[in-house]
């Protein structure tokens, strides 16, 4: 055998644990007294065997404070079951092969239980052994085996509102993910448990009908075997064959009977911090049921002919246990327990300081109440999962991890609208329906739709609310359809897109900074903060993003910053900067087919004069004009954005570099969807395309096809 198979053996046997035998194990051994015949003295050791596990299993079942605790009780039982009818094959075999041998030929443990419920009396015994099957069919199996079926049954039914529950508590801030996700294991597992008990009661109810038709085969079959293999008489057989019948049918249900009384105390249970033992205890101990109790006892004991003795001597126990109980409860009330209470009572409210104001989420999403079934993801709701895409997409698209968005409902609002809140600000609103579906009009459509007029809460698109079997009709009629979370989670896109910036950070670009480090050490070390400050760093980035640019690139962007930063410290110069060196990135998204970039242009004079304003301010992006030229201007630029959009273009503007900064602040909430480049930011290799010149003087200009 070669050194590499040896060294793998024994990896692995260092890996295996043992334990894990002891199921295989188990059914091995029952499988074996299935078929193999088993010698009396074995069969001694697994009947003591059988009834130690039983006891176990009920002292475990009347400590355990909740179900739960006992999780295995079901598999527990399956396997003490086959155990225990696996024991009365093998003894059924030994009575039957070696009955005639005497009562000992069973094992001890079968005879001497057989002898003492007999107790000479074979009629007696019968009885005794049929009042025992009765107690374990009848009575307790029947009676846990319903209310395990009761159990599993409203226990699924208040899933839904549990769940909801749960939800409710997670998105009000009461508790947190991982508290949530730990209560929804609990609660499929309580799921679980419960639906296994059910099953796991009918195994004990079958295990008490299969020992009364093994208890009439013992008996019979001995009573034939006996009399027509051995030449026994009747009366030898019978008190043979009785006793080892009675004593092996004993031995199997006085465990049977254990384990169907644990099996009724653990479905019984009511989950609380107390054990069985202790929950009686507390609740028994009435003192005004114990003296009731021992005063109709004395009545009884004072009847003539009844035992009087008897009576009293119960009358004066209820009552000795109603006085402890009072003197327990005195104690607890004792001017020492109250101060003891009182000082681990809690304090006073005290003042307030630092610690009890909350910082506001950084990004939130504020729902009313009717919305609470889109988060609810058991019931179809499917708000959690469109706001992760939405996170994962943005943060992927814009080059840094976007914060978690915190879901929680208020009440303050209406139950259909919801609030996208970014550093405690309100920065969107809208109104969606639950069960309907959103129809959006695109702009060109082929028909009217049936249902509540509406309007698209992330671009003011006009839109209809409909049903959703309306669904397929209306994608016919040209409509875009989207649910009520799709909506939510479009409109929560856009808001985040549109006030990346805020999003940002300094703790964010120090992620993006140890980020690069793995890759370029030497880079960031040259960079920060030997030549620019980390908040320089900062907002330059955030200037990025409020132009609309992805860092994405964040190794072109600090090489860049590394080479110009000896020229400015500015933020707004140096995004100037580094703008061109990103260009080809810009660019890649506003390229049609063709890969033809198609722009517009100002006016020459129009340009010129922006530039003879800026020379003459010398105040950058703080330039100001004359009024009546920026509504021209921005009527225009709007004018000819929709021009170049109606042609299925990109509305992008392309000007000087000198001017650019002052018109993209400028135009940015005037005209939100005009991209601004400079000249210098457009590759040399790129073929463009101008498609319209704006003009000041008029507000309508016509567009080159």
């Amino acid at each position: 055998m070669s050194a590499f198979t040896l060294s793998t053996i024994r990896q692995n046997l260092s890996k295996f644990n043992f334990n894990d035998l002891s199921i295989p194990a188990l059914v091995l051994l029952i499988m074996g007294m299935l078929v193999i015949p088993l010698h009396p003295v074995l069969l001694d050791v697994l009947f003591t065997f059988n009834i130690a596990s039983s006891v176990l299993i009920i002292m475990i079942a009347i400590k355990i404070r909740k179900p739960l605790e006992f999780s295995a009780f079901p598999s527990v039982l399956l396997f003490a079951t086959m155990l225990r009818l696996a024991l009365n094959v093998a003894s059924t075999r030994v009575i039957l092969v070696n009955g005639h041998e005497g009562h000992d030929s069973a094992g001890k443990v079968n005879a001497a239980f057989g002898e003492f419920v007999i107790g000479g009396n074979y009629v007696v015994g019968f009885i005794i052994f049929a009042i025992l099957m009765i107690v374990n069919f009848f009575v307790v199996t029947k009676g846990a085996g319903r209310v395990s079926e009761v159990n599993a049954r409203f226990t699924l039914d208040a899933m839904p509102g549990k769940q909801m529950a749960i939800d409710a508590d997670l998105n009000a801030g009461v508790i947190d993910q991982e508290t949530a996700k730990t209560r929804r294991a609990e609660l499929a597992q309580e799921s679980d448990f419960f639906g296994s008990m059910d099953g796991a009661s009918k195994f004990v109810s079958g295990d008490a009908i299969a020992g009364l038709l093994i208890l009439f085969i013992n008996l019979i079959g001995g009573l034939a075997i006996g009399m027509g293999q051995h030449g026994l008489s009747l009366s030898e057989a019978g008190r043979i064959y009785s006793l080892l019948t009675i004593g092996d049918g004993l031995v199997a249900q006085i465990p049977s009977l254990l384990l169907s009384l644990a099996t009724a105390i653990v479905v019984t249970r009511v989950t609380t911090t107390e054990s069985m033992t202790e929950q009686a205890g507390t609740q028994l101990g009435n003192p005004t049921a114990l003296f009731v109790t021992s005063c109709i006892m004395a009545i009884l004991g004072l009847v003539p002919g009844m035992p009087h003795l008897v009576f009293i001597a119960l009358s004066a126990g209820s009552a000795a246990l109603g006085v402890m109980v009072l003197r327990r409860e005195a104690a607890t009330d004792s001017p020492e327990q109250i101060a003891a209470a009182a000082a681990a009572a809690p304090e006073q409210p005290r003042e307030l300081d630092w610690e009890d104001l909350d910082q506001v989420d950084l990004v939130g999403l504020e729902i009313g109440y009717g919305l609470i079934p889109l988060v609810n993801a058991e019931t179809g709701g499917q708000l959690m999962t469109r706001v992760k895409g939405v996170r994962k997409k943005l943060s992927a698209e814009l080059g840094f991890l976007i914060q978690p968005v915190r879901i929680r409902d208020a009440l303050s609002i209406d139950p259909d609208s919801y609030h996208i809140v970014l550093k405690g600000v309100i920065r969107g609103r809208g109104k969606v329906k639950v069960g309907r579906e959103m129809a959006i009009n695109p702009g060109q459509v082929y028909g009217a739709l049936e249902g509540i007029p509406t309007q698209e809460p992330a671009f003011g698109l006009e839109a209809v609310w409909i049903e959703p079997s309306q669904r397929d009709h209306a994608r016919a009629l040209g409509y875009t359809v989207v649910d009520a979370a799709t909506a939510v989670a479009t409109h929560l896109n856009k808001v985040l897109r549109d006030n990346a910036s805020d999003l940002l950070s300094h703790d964010e670009v120090q992620q993006l900074l140890d980020k690069l480090t793995a890759k370029s050490p030497k880079l960031v070390e040259d960079l920060v903060p030997s030549k620019l400050s980390l908040g320089v760093l900062t907002r330059t980035l955030q200037s990025l993003l409020s132009d609309g640019v992805s860092i994405r690139d964040m190794r072109t962007i600090v090489e860049t910053l590394s080479e110009v930063s000896a020229r400015t410290q500015d933020p707004e110069q140096l995004t100037a900067l580094v703008r061109p060196r990103l260009g080809r990135m810009i660019v890649q998204g506003l390229v049609d087919d063709k890969e033809t970039l198609s722009v517009m242009t100002l006016d020459p004079g129009l340009e010129q004069l922006l530039h003879n304003v800026l020379q003459q301010q010398g105040q950058g992006q703080n330039m100001v004009i004359e009024p009546g030229l920026a509504e021209r201007l921005f009527s225009a630029l709007r004018d000819g954005a929709k021009a170049v959009e109606d042609l299925g273009h990109s509305a992008v503007l392309v000007v000087s570099p000198a001017i650019r900064p002052w018109l993209a602040k400028s135009v940015r909430h005037r005209v939100s969807e005009l991209i601004i480049l400079s000249y210098g930011e457009i590759p040399d290799d790129q073929a463009v395309k101008v498609v319209h010149t704006v003009h000041a003087e008029a507000k309508t200009n016509e567009v080159r096809r």
